[in-house]
């Protein structure tokens, strides 16, 4: 039942947001140019490596040595709305489809990651990765990282169709008040460097 959710909403939404995506990519173009769509390898289901859509929210400013300047300066304020309103995510639409993602699961992480997690926080890859899940609806991006992981490993012991329904609803409300897009010092997310940085 889930895998049908997955592939019938995901499936009428690209149809219904061809349209508004196909605009907002436009806008991408004119303001930060060339590409339009974020592109990177994530973990999915099994630790197997995927490739992973985003609309793109930075642009590729460089300091005078030609060094990329910092996130933050990069991510100016049309990219900022994108990434704070969740726009940036609607090309994961695909992923859904094509089966690498769900609509509900742990939120898809970089494959650097994988050597660092330990063995509760690698349940995380026993399904999907998820467009939004218990991480993104009880904290967004101002949670700790061993607070995200300690959902994810719930939702992966506890999850049901009607979970993942609440869970949808539930991220209605945070998108549209932008509720944790940021942390505490303004960034989306700090790198993870494992369970004993020193």
């Amino acid at each position: 039942m889930k895998r049908l959710m997955d592939i019938t909403v995901s499936a009428l939404l690209i149809l219904l947001l061809a349209g508004p995506m196909l605009l907002l990519a436009l806008c991408i173009l004119l303001v930060m140019g060339r590409p339009v769509l974020f592109v990177q390898s994530r973990v999915g289901r099994g630790a197997k490596a995927f490739r992973f859509y985003k609309f793109r929210t930075m642009s590729d400013a460089r300091a005078p040595d030609g060094r990329l300047l910092p996130d933050a300066q990069r991510t100016g304020r049309f990219g900022r709305f994108i990434r704070n309103t969740s726009l940036d995510e609607l090309p994961q639409l695909w992923n859904v489809l094509k089966g690498d993602m769900s609509l509900v699961g742990p939120r898809p992480l970089l494959v650097e990651y994988l050597p660092l997690y330990d063995e509760r926080q690698a349940r995380r890859h026993d399904v999907r990765p998820g467009i939004t899940g218990l991480a993104q609806v009880f904290g967004r991006n101002d949670v700790t990282w061993e607070q995200r992981f300690e959902l994810d490993v719930i939702y992966v012991r506890t999850h049901t169709f009607w979970m993942d329904i609440r869970i949808l609803c539930r991220t209605t409300g945070v998108v549209f008040t932008q509720r944790g897009a940021e942390d505490a010092d303004g960034k989306t997310m700090a790198p993870f460097h494992g369970n004993d940085p020193q």
